[in-house]
């Protein structure tokens, strides 16, 4: 894990760098707003899989994994714009709690 928030450090110096012209607020709301626009074409794959779309696009589950893994790469620099020095601690405190109520679910069906 200590290797992938190094590179996510990494990405948001290169991104702030060439958004250094935007005030930080807007930076961020930018950044989130990569992230809707990269879940939305995971969306995009996924209706192209099932036949949903009309505009005649095939893809394939390797499509989908792709915007998704695009959709997280653009969401970890976006915690960090928000909160440099806490996006890492914040991320494993909300995925700790996230993923322990899904254990305590299953464990109690």
């Amino acid at each position: 894990m200590d290797d992938l928030w190094d590179d996510i450090t990494k990405l948001s110096a290169v991104c702030r760098k060439a958004g250094e012209h935007l005030p930080d607020e807007e930076l961020k709301a930018l950044q989130v707003g990569k992230v809707a626009e990269e879940a939305g074409e995971a969306m995009h794959a996924l209706y192209g899989l099932k036949g949903l779309t009309t505009c005649g696009d095939a893809h394939s589950w390797s499509e989908v994994q792709n915007d998704l893994v695009g959709a997280v790469i653009a969401a970890l620099p976006a915690m960090h714009y928000i909160d440099p020095e806490g996006a890492r601690a914040t991320f494993e405190e909300i995925f700790h709690r996230r993923t322990r109520r899904g254990r305590e679910a299953a464990a109690a069906s």
